[in-house]
């Protein structure tokens, strides 16, 4: 008896010290695959969500035109670049010789500033520091730097800060654009695999549903998120434009960029119309004709965002706006997506679940006798 539990024993450890040392090989792998390729996670991710995104374009022009879908994806990743790249560049070139032209003025103190409208100390709350500020800057401009040089040594460093961090995402942006064309090319194949993957990990009906639930939330997110920010964009850069504000181009793109990140585009929008009535030399019909077409402009996202965003996944709106927005604050641009599609697949089962483990009392009683 003593001999058969001391085989026992000597079976088990050998067994324990096999499954020891594969699962410490299988972690080895898994964290070295994972150092290997974080630096990649990134672009690789953004670059898999503009290929889920832009797909059913290159799939419509495919099956509409003829040809095959490398050089369809090919001509969608070029017409890309050129429709960003190229007035990311132009604006880059602008602000920079603007910004280089600003320097000069100031080292041969050639900037004056005008004097300020006295209606501007009636404004509420901050008009008489608003009014004080501007007039001392309009008295003596270098004293008045030189009074708050700290003030303006911060802002002049978080300007460069983020003018860095903003062209470093356009690129980072472009990288993925280009790699997501290769991944249009093979998009059935990728489907195939990303369906066999979710179907060998939560079975092959809720794997085919959450794939599929998936994929309408990056789609549904990159229509009524980063399209609706776009689309204000444009329509208030057009009225900068025509209102004659300065620097309307990159007023638009913190237009876009703060429609992605969903904040209120009134932040720009007001200041802007404050500008015509204080400081522009329109009249008065067209500053009210273009203070009322900023303001609709300005909240054209309420009107759209509830009509696309969610438009085609089986959950509800406040759910994909909630994960948008929630993935966004902790991951940054990347998680407007992963944390709508995360917070989309964990409603469906959480609801599945409630269905299926709801009270047999729900049931319709059946008639006694």
């Amino acid at each position: 008896m003593q001999a058969d539990l001391d085989t026992i024993r000597k079976a088990l450890s050998d067994d324990l010290m096999v499954v020891m040392i594969r699962v410490g090989l299988i972690a080895f792998v898994l964290v070295m695959c994972f150092r290997i390729f974080a630096p990649f996670a990134s672009v690789m991710l953004w670059a898999l969500i503009l290929a889920v995104a832009l797909y059913p374009l290159q799939r419509g022009l495919v099956q509409r035109f003829g040809g095959r879908p490398g050089k369809v994806a090919t001509g969608l990743v070029l017409v890309g670049l050129l429709l960003i790249g190229v007035p990311t560049v132009m604006l880059g070139s602008s602000l920079a010789d603007h910004m280089q032209g600003t320097y000069d003025a100031f080292k041969n103190n050639q900037v004056t500033v005008p004097q300020p409208n006295p209606s501007v100390a009636e404004w509420p709350l901050i008009g008489t520091q608003v009014h004080a500020a501007w007039q001392a800057a309009a008295t003596d401009l270098p004293a008045f730097i030189k009074e708050h040089q700290p003030q303006f040594a911060h802002f002049t460093k978080w300007l460069v800060q983020t003018a860095a961090s903003t062209a470093g995402g356009i690129f980072l942006f472009l990288g993925s654009l280009i790699i997501a064309g290769i991944m249009m090319a093979y998009g059935e194949s990728g489907s195939r695999a990303m369906l066999r993957i979710a179907s060998s990990l939560a079975g092959p009906a809720k794997g085919a549903e959450l794939h599929k639930l998936s994929t309408a939330t990056i789609r549904s997110v990159a229509t009524g998120v980063i399209g609706v920010a776009f689309i204000q964009a444009l329509l208030l850069g057009v009225g900068f434009l025509m209102a004659g504000i300065p620097w309307a181009g990159l007023w638009a793109l913190v237009i876009l960029l703060f429609g992605i990140m969903q904040l209120p585009v009134a932040i720009v929008s007001l200041p802007a119309i404050a500008y015509l009535w204080f400081g522009g030399d329109g009249s008065t019909l067209s500053n009210t004709l273009f203070s009322v077409y900023l303001l609709l402009a300005g909240l054209v996202d309420n009107v759209l965002k509830p009509l696309l965003l969610g438009r085609g996944v089986d959950v509800p709106m406040p759910v994909i706006l909630l994960g948008a927005i929630g993935g966004m604050v902790s991951a940054g641009m990347l998680g407007l997506f992963i944390g709508a599609a995360l917070l989309a697949a964990g409603y469906v089962i959480f609801m599945d679940w409630v269905e299926q483990s709801g009270p047999e009392s729900d049931a319709p009683a059946q008639p006694a006798g």
